[in-house]
């Protein structure tokens, strides 16, 4: 038997999780809500650890989505440092660490994402780092001082974005990646060579098609061997080897899993399991836009999801249809925005500031270097499958 009862459980204290909470009151629920996360902070925002709050811009009071007390006013009940331990979705309970079972109604898993660990020789030696949070961004911070040559590893968002932030904070800063051009897996060369002239420009060194090899020094790590036997100064290191959906408590509770790793739901972010939806990074969604599963990494998609899982909690039924939408920003330098996102596609259209994708001539994502405006027509052209509008980068 529970020691509790609670209306609705929400596992994971992010953005899914916490905008969920938010929602539900906002729709005017006033049943009794449950937000559990594992994190000593209260819910913030995660892009800042890779950007201003890494360049010590943005307080961490600034980060957070509401203070602690501001949960308590909302009629939420918060538990940081807390972990859902196991889901007995049969019976509606859960066992939290260090605060017994809770039985509930309905429940949500945002569970979040950890970072991919790189299994090579030196990745032992201090200095180091992955960053997914605040805390990350802290012990480089920290390590600053130890340190005159920066390396990042991996040419995604938290690679461009950190080789940015240090050489923005006066950092020599070198970027190792696989592609011929940073953001290329997401963003296609076209734009990614933008970024590589922008991130150049500022004084980033930018090494691609290679490999790391191994991270060598005594105790602390000194330099980085590449495969083609190149040694790189490197007193610390950024590793962006990408996230793994964290699914360890779906997996426990029987869920079913989908084909990209995420947790299968359905296209109103229902699981496998009844009174149970998932939002955010394990989120593997059947999405009646893509026409297939999608699992998608960002914050405002965390976002729109924990909006369509509250509205669902509270019976709406409604499909998640909304266009993922993307940022990045490169210091001060230059912001990236997207919308689709695109996969597959078999053609980039340049038209000034904006790339369009396109797969067997249908719109199928957007990016641009400037205005978002150029982005709202892009969004109409990918609902309807439609070719890319004329003219939409000045418009």
């Amino acid at each position: 038997m529970a020691d509790r009862d609670v209306d609705v459980l929400i596992a994971g204290a992010g953005v899914a999780g916490a905008t969920c909470a938010e929602t539900l009151r906002e729709e005017g629920f006033e049943g009794s809500v449950l937000l559990v996360g594992r994190e000593i902070d209260p819910p913030y925002h995660r892009p800042p650890a890779t950007k201003d709050y890494l360049r010590g811009e943005l307080p961490k009071e600034r980060a957070l989505l509401r203070p602690a007390e501001g949960w308590e006013e909302l009629g939420v009940e918060l538990l940081t440092r807390t972990s859902v331990l196991a889901l007995d979705p049969a019976a509606h309970t859960a066992k939290l660490q260090g605060a017994g079972e809770v039985g509930y109604g309905k429940a949500l898993l945002a569970t979040g994402a950890m970072v991919r660990r790189l299994d090579m020789p030196g990745t032992e030696l201090d200095g180091i780092h992955y960053i997914r949070a605040l805390g990350n961004a802290d012990a480089i911070r920290r390590d600053l001082e130890h340190s005159e040559h920066m390396l990042m590893l991996g040419g995604s968002y938290v690679g461009c974005e950190v080789a940015a932030s240090l050489t923005a904070l006066g950092h020599a800063c070198t970027l190792v990646l696989q592609e011929a051009e940073p953001l290329e897996r997401t963003l296609g060369r076209t734009l990614g060579a933008r970024v590589r002239r922008e991130l150049e420009d500022h004084g980033v060194e930018v090494l691609s098609e290679v490999e790391v090899e191994a991270f060598t020094g005594e105790d602390r790590v000194a330099r980085a061997v590449l495969k083609d036997g190149r040694e790189v100064p490197a007193e610390l290191v950024v590793i962006g080897a990408g996230a793994v959906p964290d699914t360890m408590l779906a997996k426990r509770a029987g869920l079913t899993l989908g084909p990209r790793g995420g947790i299968a739901c359905d296209v109103t972010l229902a699981t496998s399991a009844p009174d149970l939806w998932a939002a955010g990074d394990p989120c593997e969604y059947e999405s009646a836009l893509h026409g297939r599963a999608m699992r998608i990494e960002h914050e405002q998609v965390a976002i729109d999801q924990g909006r369509t899982a509250a509205r669902n909690i509270l019976g709406a039924g409604a499909p998640h249809d909304a266009i993922p939408y993307f940022w990045s920003d490169l210091a001060d330098w230059l912001t990236v925005q997207s919308v689709g996102p695109p996969e597959d596609w078999d053609e980039e259209r340049e038209d000034g500031e904006t790339v369009h994708f396109l797969r067997d001539g249908a719109t199928v994502g957007a990016a641009t270097t400037g205005p978002i405006a150029a982005l709202k027509r892009a969004r109409e052209a990918i609902r309807a499958g439609a070719p890319p509008p004329a003219g939409a980068a000045g418009s």
